[in-house]
């Protein structure tokens, strides 16, 4: 959390590109971080502005964070993929960082607008989709709204829907910081963090403001318009202890989508998977890319 506070505090550079994009550069002092060096940029979508962090260079990936979360939970995993020769893109969802953008009558085919419109201008057109969670819907959107642009979907930590109905309420508690902080950390390791794994770093990081917006938009379209259906390949990365992910659903994507899925099970973590064992996070995602089709 220390670094993703310093990088909040970072002074910037801005300057308009030919593009009309937004170019931020990082200019902190003693700001360290492994893997390329990054930059934030801000990408004109329709009514919205979405920040976009970017590091790396290659074939573009871009990593979709979790509910009420920002993209900065996957520093690690994004620093891996980048330094194996990969262009990391991570859009902020709206309302978070300098992402804006109107959150009534949100719909997944908005915000997978948004990712659409960060592949054209940083991914040169084609990228693979990583969303984790919540993220993962809008990839999968993504890829039915715009199959020319998505070389290949990850759905990491898509929770089933067999998963205990009580993890909403576990999430709405680690996500309010008026809890007291020992309710909210039993609740981040009831239902985000597997046991060993340090849930403290949670603590910080939500926008329980948006939860509303995003949990309407999730039902549109229909979760039976994009679960059966899939243009690019997808990898469904499962964590081993995730609560939203029964084990007896481990195969419940490869059943519907034959062999365009792909199961990698990632031992020793739960649903929060990219904090946990972000160096397994990243080597499944980098050699499943390797095995796509150019």
């Amino acid at each position: 959390m220390r670094e993703a506070s310093e990088r909040r505090l970072a002074r910037t550079m801005v300057r308009m590109t030919k593009k009309g994009v937004l170019m931020l550069s990082m200019m902190s002092a003693g700001l360290a971080h492994a893997g390329p060096e990054r930059s934030q940029v801000l990408v004109p979508a329709g009514d919205a502005q979405i920040e976009v962090i970017v590091e790396g260079a290659g074939d573009a990936v871009v990593l979709l964070p979790s509910s009420q979360r920002g993209s900065d939970d996957l520093d690690d995993v994004a620093g891996r993929i980048a330094a194996a020769g990969h262009r990391v893109l991570r859009p902020q969802p709206r309302g978070i960082g300098a992402s804006n953008g109107s959150l009534e009558n949100l719909s997944l085919h908005v915000l997978a607008h948004d990712v659409a419109t960060v592949i054209r201008a940083l991914g040169k057109g084609r990228a693979i989709v990583v969303g984790h969670a919540y993220g993962h819907y809008v990839a999968r959107v993504t890829d039915l709204d715009h199959p020319e642009l998505v070389r290949g979907v990850v759905m990491a930590a898509a929770a089933s829907p067999g998963a205990d109905p009580a993890l909403p309420a576990a999430l709405d508690i680690a996500a309010d910081a008026g809890q007291p902080e020992a309710a909210r950390l039993a609740a981040l390791r009831q239902a985000f963090f597997a046991a060993g794994s340090d849930a403290r770093p949670w603590l910080d990081g939500w926008h329980p403001e948006l939860a509303p917006a995003y949990r309407s938009a999730a039902k549109a379209p229909a979760r039976s318009a994009w679960w059966p259906v899939s243009h690019a390949p997808v990898l469904d990365l499962q964590a081993a202890d995730d609560p939203w992910r029964p084990r007896a659903s481990v195969n419940e994507v490869k059943d519907v989508l034959g062999a365009k899925a792909s199961v990698v099970v990632i031992p020793g973590a739960s649903h929060a998977l990219f904090p946990e064992q972000p160096a397994a996070v990243a080597r499944a995602i980098v050699t499943w890319a390797a095995s796509l089709p150019r």
